[in-house]
């Protein structure tokens, strides 16, 4: 059984799966940080982007921002996981 562990998204999955919740990236440049935020959150999404996989820490506390679970992502990671097997 395939487990789907928060702590090894990869920085281009972390987007996708951003985007696919309706955010959009605000913030970017040298800073080494991307910022995203969709409307009606309080916070935006921060992740540094030389760190790959990014830190459980760091994706938790995004989730918590986006009013989010740890099994919602890995709910999306599974489906894309599936996609990916039914081509």
């Amino acid at each position: 059984m395939n487990t789907y562990r928060i702590g090894n998204i990869s920085i281009a999955d972390f987007r996708i799966f951003l985007s696919e919740q309706g955010c959009k990236e605000v913030e970017s440049g040298n800073t080494g940080h991307e910022k995203w935020s969709k409307e009606g959150m309080l916070r935006p999404v921060v992740f540094q982007t030389h760190i790959d996989p990014i830190p459980e820490f760091i994706v938790r506390n995004n989730l918590r921002n986006m009013g989010l679970t740890a099994n919602d992502l890995r709910a999306w990671l599974k489906q894309c996981d599936l996609k990916k097997r039914s081509k």
